[in-house]
C-alpha cells in the first residue's frame, strides 16, 4: 500500500473576517464579553485579536448590509510553502490572484472554495507590538489577560456550510494539505454530512457541514478557544443577565470530544466558544473516524441538551425558509 507523504505547507488558521450590518454592536459583543482588542480600523473594517492571539489580528468585522463570511486567511509554513501552495490552487483554477498587502499582513494569494468560500494564503504577517502597560511577566503570552468580560484566548477554527462536503473537502485536502479527521456519512454512505480537517495536532481548523437549502458560500460558526471548561459556565452567565440567547450548550460533542457553546455576535453570525478543544491527534498514520446514523447522536452531543434544529440550517447569510423546506 502506497503512504501518501503529508503536506506541511501550512501552519495554521491566522485570521477571520466576518460581516455585520451592526458593526459597533459586533465590536461590543467581542470586546465588552469576550475580552477581545481592537487592532486597527481601515475604511468600513475594525481589526481585532484575543489576548493569546500572536499576530496584529486575528478577526476582522466588515460593514455589510447581510451577515456572513468575508474571508479565512491562513499562514503558510515557509515563503516556499506558499509557492508551493500557490501553484496547487491554480493548478486546481480556483485562485482569484496576488494582493500586495493587508491590515496585518503582507503579500496573499486569494482563492475560492469550490462553493466559493473565500480564503487567502500568505507569510508574512505583522506581530502585536504590546504597549508596556499590557505587557504580561509571562514572556511567552503576548499581552496580560485583560479584565472586561470572560476573555477568549485565540481563534480556535473556522466552519462553512457546503452545498457537497466532499467536494468541498477535498479541495482543502488537495489544494492546502488538510487531514480529514472525522466526518459523517448518512444515507449508507451516499452523502456525506460533515467533515472535520486540520493541518496540525487539533482536531480541526476547519470544518464543514452540509448546507440543506442548496446555497453557497454560507458561514456555519467562527470558533474562539476559552482552554478553561469553567469560562463556559462564566460566559453563560454573561450572557443570560443580558438576555442575550444561547442556541446550545454548555456541552460536549463526541465528535472532537470538544466542550462547546454556541451564541449569535449582534451581526447575525453564529459563534462557538471552546472551553476544551478536545484530543489532539499525534498519530501520523491517523485513520479518519465516521460517524453514521447508529451512533451520530453520541456524535453531535456526548452530554448535555440536544442542538435545535436550528443548528443545522441556519447560517449567515440567511436563507428564506422556503428555500430550505423545499430541499
Amino acid at each position: 500500500m502506497t503512504y501518501q507523504e503529508p503536506i506541511y505547507d501550512v501552519a495554521q488558521i491566522a485570521q477571520v473576517e466576518i460581516y455585520s450590518p451592526n458593526v459597533d454592536a459586533s465590536v461590543a459583543f467581542f470586546r465588552d464579553l469576550l475580552g477581545m482588542m481592537e487592532s486597527g480600523r481601515t475604511e468600513k473594517s475594525v481589526h481585532m485579536r484575543a489576548y493569546e492571539d500572536f499576530y496584529l489580528r486575528s478577526l476582522t468585522i466588515t460593514h455589510r448590509d447581510e451577515p456572513g463570511l468575508g474571508h479565512i486567511g491562513w499562514r503558510a509554513s515557509s515563503p516556499q510553502a506558499l509557492e508551493r501552495r500557490v501553484a496547487e490552487i491554480e493548478n486546481l483554477g480556483l485562485g482569484r490572484g496576488w494582493i500586495n498587502s493587508d491590515f496585518g499582513h503582507g503579500r496573499a494569494f486569494l482563492f475560492e472554495t469550490p462553493d466559493g468560500h473565500s480564503n487567502r494564503i500568505f507569510w508574512d504577517v505583522e506581530y502585536f507590538d504590546c504597549p508596556e502597560a499590557e505587557r504580561s511577566c509571562l514572556i511567552n503570552r503576548p499581552q496580560r489577560r485583560p479584565l472586561q468580560g470572560v476573555p477568549v484566548r485565540r481563534l480556535d477554527h473556522v466552519n462553512i456550510m457546503a452545498s457537497n462536503v466532499t467536494k468541498t473537502k477535498s479541495f482543502y485536502e488537495k489544494a492546502l494539505g488538510f487531514r480529514t479527521r472525522e466526518n459523517i456519512l448518512l444515507e449508507n454512505g451516499e452523502v456525506e454530512a460533515g467533515a472535520w480537517l486540520s493541518v496540525s495536532p487539533q482536531v480541526h481548523e476547519i470544518a464543514c457541514m452540509l448546507d440543506r437549502s442548496g446555497s453557497k458560500g454560507r458561514l456555519h460558526h467562527v470558533a474562539f478557544w476559552y482552554g478553561t471548561p469553567q469560562h463556559l459556565n462564566d460566559i453563560a452567565d454573561v450572557f443570560a443577565e443580558r438576555d442575550i440567547h444561547v442556541e446550545a450548550g454548555p456541552g460536549k460533542h463526541g465528535i472532537s470530544q470538544a466542550l462547546f457553546m454556541y451564541v449569535y455576535e449582534p451581526g447575525g453570525n453564529r459563534i462557538e466558544l471552546f472551553g476544551d478543544s478536545g484530543y489532539l491527534i499525534l498519530d501520523p498514520d491517523w485513520k479518519c473516524r465516521t460517524w453514521t446514523e447508529e451512533n451520530l447522536e453520541r456524535g453531535l452531543i456526548f452530554y448535555g441538551s440536544p442542538v435545535p434544529q436550528e443548528f443545522f440550517l441556519y447560517g449567515t447569510p440567511e436563507v428564506p425558509d422556503a428555500a430550505v423546506e423545499a430541499e
